[in-house]
């Protein structure tokens, strides 16, 4: 009788009415799954969508497209709980969590296989990738390590579902990844940076005031989590951040020629970090603790 195997990569991608992007993302993933003589696979994975828009449509195409992957219907709970389920789904001895918006690069996985015998948890490189029109487009890079952003990064699923996944309480979708990063750390999990397991991230523009001050919620709630990060914060530093925004929006203005937008990023950047501040000075947080463990 033949014993279950199960796969080595779980890679797991929450999405919510991203259907175009989410194609192109699927469609990185396809040559795992088609006969391929350059490519030379010596593990099994496989592919979970976690869909938080249930939607009906969505689960058709991948039917009929993306046989190979499978579809779930999310939480409807945002971004951290639909990985979760998505990784409460999954069967493989590590996960591997990209975003529906980003595009795995040839040698994503095998790179990340090169190092599974050596660590507990690995992150990727994130580049970012298309025109940048605007000032006030962002891409999130990661070139050296020290992040955990959910776009690229890969765990035991034992040792995640072990530390209870992501936090769930965040009132935006941020701060969960280097919450759980810093929960790594305390941990004392090896983690290990692989250059070679690349994804690419597309320039978007920057969300609004409403999303600034819910992000803010979600630095105060990580804050309130992890008390000794509070100095981090401090009103100095968020005034030093200020300053950089501003030298490193003059250089794109003298260099990169990005005028549109300029004015606006200033803006949404003062009222990130004021707002940080300010809610993180409303905490009745404990005294400094000697044994405090550093955020990168």
């Amino acid at each position: 009788m033949q014993t279950f195997q199960p796969p080595l990569f779980s890679v797991v991608i929450p999405t919510f009415n991203r259907q175009e992007n989410l194609v192109d993302c699927l469609a990185c993933l396809s040559p795992y799954f088609q006969p391929n003589p350059t490519l030379k696979p010596f593990f099994q994975i496989e592919v979970i969508v976690t869909d938080d828009a249930n939607d009906r449509q969505l689960s058709d195409l991948l039917s009929q497209h993306f046989s190979w992957c499978k579809y779930t219907a999310g939480p409807r709970n945002g971004p951290a709980a639909n990985r979760n389920h998505g990784a409460r789904a999954a069967s493989g001895l590590w996960l591997v969590f990209t975003d529906d918006d980003c595009l795995p690069q040839t040698g994503w996985l095998e790179a990340f296989a090169t190092f599974a015998d050596q660590c507990e948890v690995m992150e990727g490189r994130t580049s970012a990738v298309g025109l940048r029109r605007r000032a006030d487009f962002e891409a999130p890079e990661n070139d050296s390590g020290g992040c955990l952003w959910s776009c690229n990064f890969a765990i035991q699923r034992e040792i995640f579902l072990r530390m209870g996944g992501f936090n769930e309480s965040f009132p935006a979708p941020a701060m969960e990844d280097m919450e759980l990063y810093l929960r790594v750390k305390k941990a004392k999990l090896s983690c290990s940076f692989v250059p070679n397991a690349v994804v690419l991230h597309p320039w978007r523009k920057r969300r609004g005031i409403s999303f600034v001050k819910a992000h803010a919620r979600s630095v105060a709630n990580f804050v309130r989590l992890h008390p000794e990060q509070a100095s981090r914060y401090s009103f100095v530093k968020q005034c030093i951040r200020c300053f950089h925004t501003i030298r490193s929006t003059f250089h794109d203005l003298i260099y990169l020629h990005l005028i549109n937008g300029a004015l606006r990023r200033v803006f949404l950047e003062f009222s990130s970090h004021f707002f940080v501040w300010l809610y993180i000075r409303r905490l009745d947080l404990p005294a400094p603790s000697n044994s405090i463990v550093s955020g990168s």
